[in-house]
């Protein structure tokens, strides 16, 4: 599938590295936060081009490489769930000929010429879930997560209309089923056009809707959503009694769990293909989204034979469905601004039916597509909807241009606030400059700047963030400051009313005292902390803090912004020339120094000054931190490892002089063991600290 015969050993390590970026960039977009910003057909190139690359070049698989993980790691506002037995992923196919390698694969490992029996069951566009009961009582339901460690929905999984609670008949002490959660179609439409009304956020699509919902820490969200679910395997069982992949289907299906219907049983490649054909021909008659149909040797003796790869079973397959397409005229390209500033490009549609749903918008990725496929205003496209994810501009069909149309131009300033929108030289996307007072990047910069590792303010959630901004109670972070002055009754001469926060939906004289007392608080604030807070592109804790070190004041570092001394940043070890290109840009913003300016007015920034233990055992040494820490934050163990001089770094090699390992640590604490590098825990590292 694709063309890496004359690739170098230099270049295939490059891209590698930027393989294993992109995708787990895509996967936290996907798994953790619901919105995947690549369709299934990109997605599914990313992961082919690497398992590609690293089937040529084996000694160059990276520890943090896709074919090594699966999913995403769990929001840190779940509860977590470890998985006895792990839910791994699936290979994909798009072809009968790989379909046909793959059978023959199966065979070859079994060491059979014989037709093995297949079940075929489609491939559900939802939430993979975890249900445990123990002695025929749910105890406990989780998402996939990682794979190893999932987030805990046992509150979500109760509140789903039929999902049993108590199982009558006879089953093993510990049994673990595990399915999909997905919403319906028409659910769906209803729900988005339910909050296009209440002006709350829509969803891309059906899967998304169901992920959103069900990951709720109110399951009262989740009641009213309307999900449904499928049981297809087992995870943790104490006696697994069924012979085959249909037994475990009839069994769970009387014990009252549902079970997809249109699940078949074949005895061939014929049939395989024959079951794939016929269910996407009927795809958009579907209630809801599928994606593709699973196939998996249906005996369980030979499944165990067989057993697996690295992160896939040699069993199980997934055939995707190819990527639907349709032609219509684009009658505009719209940009939009993104949270970082990105200004993204967007194809409005003439309406038309793609696989039984109505697409009007389309991405069309960055400006370099749009001059490489020279698309126009008033084109007739090829639209693409891969995997029911986010329409794709495939292609342009010039012969049907009837008159001259003008080439589009690409702003360079952004739409939305008036500021310069730059490209850097390597980079594909162009961005809005305007920072800070920028309103499209404005909700989510808030976001960060009363984060744990800025300003830390308790009681300023994204909900409350995202309803102040849209009120205009909260548009800069200075707003935050007068927040409590704004809220007292106002005399008779004083321009604007009051707030009054205690009487919103809600809240009370409690809560609202409670965000005072915690913006009070936060008004004393670190120097290297205020600097991650500005939200400056490429900062973060540990820039922000080598930053802090170097200047130790902030009207001195700002002094040297005013001065664009960027030879000057880059000396610092740690900072280079593109952060530092950024860093002063965002200074040369008057719209950012406005807002500084108001907000040193209201805050207190402390000096930066190192403390390092006298006599600390690390001072001197390199730390490498893996896996999840459960009592520090891993931003606040970096900064309690640097306060006792030692450095701190991102991999293990034979200069590391201790490893951290927390839980559900992986390929660094592999790599320590095999060079010898002494680890040491969490509980080890904070006794070694002052």
């Amino acid at each position: 599938m694709f063309d890496i015969k004359n690739i170098s050993e230099n270049e295939a390590k490059k891209e590698l590295e930027y393989l294993a970026k992109e995708i787990e960039k895509a996967d936290i977009a996907y798994y953790q936060n619901d919105e995947p910003y690549l369709d299934d057909a990109k997605y599914d190139e990313l992961r082919h081009r690497n398992r590609a690359l690293e089937a040529k070049f084996p000694h160059l698989i990276r520890d943090d490489s896709p074919s090594k993980r699966v999913g995403a790691k769990v929001k840190s506002e779940f509860k977590k769930v470890e998985l006895k037995v792990a839910m791994l992923s699936l290979a994909d196919i798009f072809s009968d000929v790989e379909l046909h390698d793959f059978i023959l694969g199966v065979k070859r490992f079994l060491n059979s010429s014989d037709d093995i029996e297949f079940t075929a069951e489609p491939k559900m566009d939802g939430l993979s879930f975890s249900a445990k009961y123990e002695n025929g009582v749910f105890v406990k339901g989780s998402t996939r997560g990682d794979g190893k460690i999932g987030e805990d929905i046992t509150e979500n999984l109760r509140v789903i209309k039929g999902f049993p609670l108590y199982l009558d008949k006879d089953v093993p002490d510990v049994f673990e089923v595990r399915g999909e959660v997905f919403m319906s179609k028409a659910q769906f439409l209803a729900l988005n056009e339910e909050n296009e009304i209440e002006k709350k956020k829509t969803f891309a699509n059906p899967r998304n809707a169901a992920a959103g919902s069900l990951r709720q820490l109110d399951a009262r969200i989740t009641e009213k959503r309307n999900l449904s679910f499928v049981v297809y395997t087992w995870g943790e069982v104490s006696n697994v009694f069924w012979k085959s992949q249909t037994e475990f289907l009839d069994f769970v299906k009387s014990l009252g769990f549902p079970v997809n219907p249109y699940n078949m049983v074949c005895k061939n490649e014929e049939e395989l293909l024959k079951s794939f054909n016929l269910l996407m021909e009927n795809r958009a008659n579907l209630p809801y989204d599928i994606d593709g149909i699973v196939y998996k040797v249906n005996d369980l003796e030979l499944q165990k034979r067989l057993g697996f790869l690295t992160r896939t079973p040699r069993w199980a397959v997934a055939h995707k469905f190819p990527a639907e397409k349709a032609i219509t005229r684009l009658n505009n390209i719209r940009i939009q601004v993104g949270r970082t500033g990105a200004l993204t490009p967007v194809a409005d549609l003439e309406p038309i039916n793609v696989g039984g749903v109505l697409v009007s918008h389309a991405t069309l990725h960055n400006e370099d597509e749009i001059k490489r496929k020279d698309i126009r205003i008033g084109d007739m496209v090829v639209i693409q909807r891969a995997g029911d994810v986010i329409p794709q501009v495939v292609e342009v069909l010039k012969e049907k241009r009837t008159k001259e149309l003008e080439e589009f131009v690409f702003p360079t300033i952004c739409p939305e606030c008036g500021a310069h929108a730059i490209r850097e030289e390597d980079e594909a996307v162009r961005r809005c400059t305007g920072g800070l007072t920028c309103p499209q990047q404005a909700v989510e910069r808030l976001k960060h700047f009363v984060s744990r590792d800025a300003f830390n303010i308790e009681g300023l959630g994204d909900k409350v963030i995202e309803d102040f901004y849209k009120e205009g109670i909260i548009k800069t972070p200075y707003d935050i400051f007068t927040l409590e002055e704004r809220n007292r009754p106002l005399d008779l001469f004083s321009e604007g009313q009051a707030l009054n926060l205690e009487k919103r939906d809600g809240w009370g004289l409690k809560s609202v005292s409670n965000l005072f007392e915690a913006i009070n608080k936060a008004k004393k604030i670190s120097l290297q902390k205020f600097i991650y807070a500005l939200g400056i592109r490429q900062v973060g804790t540990a820039s922000a803090y080598l930053i802090a070190k170097h200047y130790h004041n902030f009207n001195v570092f700002m002094n040297a912004m005013r001065d664009k001394d960027i030879a000057l940043l880059i000396s610092i070890d740690g900072i280079g020339p593109q952060m530092a290109l950024d860093i002063v840009e965002f200074f040369e913003e008057e719209h950012n120094i406005e807002v500084i300016n108001k907000l040193i007015k209201v805050v207190d920034i402390d000096d930066f000054y190192e403390v390092i233990a006298e006599n600390s055992v690390l001072a001197g040494k390199t730390i490498v931190f893996t896996g999840t820490l459960v009592k520090f934050t891993r931003n606040e163990a970096k900064s309690k490892a640097i306060s006792n001089g030692a450095k701190v770094s991102g991999s293990v090699s034979s200069a590391t002089d201790f490893v951290v390992a927390g839980e559900s640590a992986g390929s660094k604490l592999k790599k320590a063991m095999e060079l010898g590098v002494k680890v040491i825990s969490e509980d080890e590292f904070i006794e070694m600290t002052v």
